[in-house]
């Protein structure tokens, strides 16, 4: 069928044939087989196999077959629309078999009176399993033709002549043709609305497939290139967060465009790649990204547990690299997290880094059900890991905090929790103002080397100036805490290997959280055998 259709519409359709196939079934077998049950222990009928019934199991047996079929998705939502239209005319005929085999309907007043059963059928078919306008009026008027069909076969059968055959024909036509022949401006209207949608869901180059994330600040959506091979993730930040003013709005995405531009030139291979940026007719800004292989390493440690020392110094050296390019440009990240930082299969490299959302989320982040807070002057951060600067509203914020954000980062790797945890966000954030972590060491399972514990602990410090002075620096310090072949990319290779199965379950499903972007887009839609993930949608706390 053609593919003005939208996949989740066609999806839909797909779904709801087989449950009108099921359905279709279950009122055949209550209706037909069920009524003669009950006449037969009256005593009113036998219950013996008539020559019509015959057919209306043929059909039933169809509607559980179109029913199975769509539940295991054993074909396709386009060639289950396509099974639909055949289905349409044989659900027809074992309507009509039953109705007509012994007869038309009775002659009242000189004419017949009775509307078919089967266009009831006929008109409702394409509104629950739309198609092409051109296939429903095809398929209708088949499944119209199956009256006369059914009646004829049964005079051939019997040698009972059909009585007054042309008021039978003006019968069959002024209802079965007639209910077909409407179905197909109803058709025309289903399709409009299907084009419709589709069209809107057009930006750029690049056609929505599917939605993996909704959030407060908008949707991610996975895409396609129309002309290229190349899949990508497509953030929408609505117009009304934008805010309420044009004014407003043209000056938040004026700033929106600048940081996108300005993540779009990083270079790093670390760095999630932005294609392309813009507003679309409707007035939604939105930004497209690559689309990853993997897991976010909030994930990793969810789905298996703290990791050894060795893979989060080969991890942390990576996220450096991207710090270290953005923090030379003047760019802070402001919002380095767990949840942000992706864990990837990419091409021959196991274990690659992707860092996500790069300065994008600062200004457009609105509270959600407490989980997020907002403070007046305040850059947007994750209160888990939030630097104390960040939290008190200072000016000047650098590099610095990303670092001290990148310490949480390791001290929950290590150790499988948050440096701190308030009942609330704001005690979390003061707690990070405030308190003195534990060590690492003291609540992991893992042995940690006395030069990684120490390294975490400074960048976890106060004051930013005791932090490592750059993310470069803190990658090559971090490079002496274990030996240099302490986890290698056979042991990568290895382990990504091990826990296939395991990582097809653990990259897809409900994401976490971020703006609203990070991880959503990263999970959904996995293909066996490894994890689909897109930078998507978070919903961990923030300011």
């Amino acid at each position: 069928m053609s593919h003005t259709f939208p996949p989740e519409l066609l999806a839909e359709a797909s779904w709801r044939l087989g449950w009108l196939g099921l359905l279709y079934a279950g009122s055949g077998i209550v209706g037909t087989f069920g009524r003669r049950a009950l006449l037969a222990l009256t005593g009113s009928i036998d219950l013996g196999l008539r020559t019509q019934e015959i057919f209306t199991l043929a059909a039933i047996a169809m509607g559980i077959a179109v029913y199975i079929v769509s539940s295991r998705g054993l074909l396709s939502p386009k060639r289950m629309l396509d099974l639909g239209l055949a289905f349409q005319v044989a659900g027809a005929f074992g309507i009509a078999a039953g109705e007509f085999w012994e007869g038309v309907p009775p002659v009242l007043g000189g004419s017949l009176s009775l509307v078919p059963a089967e266009c009831v059928w006929i008109v409702v078919f394409p509104l629950v399993v739309p198609n092409t306008p051109g296939r429903v009026l095809i398929s209708s008027l088949v499944a119209a033709t199956m009256g006369p069909v059914a009646l004829a076969m049964s005079s051939a059968v019997t040698g009972t002549p059909i009585d007054r055959p042309f008021a039978v024909a003006a019968y069959f036509l002024t209802s079965n043709y007639l209910c077909a022949v409407v179905t197909y401006p109803m058709a025309r209207i289903v399709y409009r609305f299907g084009a419709r949608l589709r069209r809107a869901r057009e930006i750029g180059s690049y056609e929505l497939t599917e939605r993996i994330g909704e959030g407060g600040m908008g949707e991610v959506w996975r895409a396609k290139h129309r002309l290229l091979a190349r899949p990508a993730a497509i953030k929408l930040i609505r117009t009304d967060v934008l805010g309420s003013s044009q004014r407003s709005r043209d000056a938040l995405i004026k700033r929106f465009e600048r940081e996108a531009q300005d993540t779009a030139a990083l270079g790093s291979t670390h760095t999630i790649d932005v294609y392309d940026f813009g507003v679309t007719e409707e007035g939604d800004f939105y930004y497209v990204m690559e689309l990853l292989n993997g897991l976010s390493l909030e994930r990793a440690v969810q789905e298996f547990g703290p990791m050894e020392p060795a893979r989060v110094v080969y991890l942390l050296r990576q996220v450096c690299h991207s710090l270290g390019e953005a923090h030379a440009r003047g760019l802070v990240h402001r919002d380095i997290k767990p949840a942000n930082i992706f864990m990837c299969r990419l091409g021959p490299d196991d274990d690659f880094i992707k860092v996500l959302d790069f300065g994008l989320v600062k200004h457009f982040e609105a509270p959600q059900d407490g989980t997020m807070i907002t403070m007046e002057g305040l850059t947007a951060g994750t209160p888990g890991y939030m630097a104390p600067e960040v939290a008190l509203g200072q000016p000047g914020v650098d590099g610095r905090a990303d670092i001290y954000s990148l310490g949480c980062v390791a001290y929950y790797l290590l150790t499988g929790q948050p440096v701190f945890t308030g009942e609330t966000p704001v005690a979390t954030v003061l707690a990070h103002v405030k308190d003195e972590p534990v060590p690492p060491s003291v609540r992991s399972e893992l042995p940690i080397p006395p030069a990684l514990d120490a390294i975490i602990l400074e960048c976890l410090a106060k004051d930013p100036t005791a932090r490592p002075a750059s993310a470069v620096l803190l990658g090559q310090r971090l490079a002496a805490t274990v030996p240099a072949d302490a986890w290698t990319t056979e042991a990568a290779r290895a382990w990504w290997e091990l826990h296939r199965v395991s990582l097809t379950g653990a990259g897809t499903g409900t994401p976490s959280a971020a703006d609203d972007t990070s991880e959503r887009a990263t999970r959904a839609g996995t293909p066996a055998p490894r994890p689909r993930c897109w930078p998507q949608l978070d919903r961990t706390p923030r300011t």
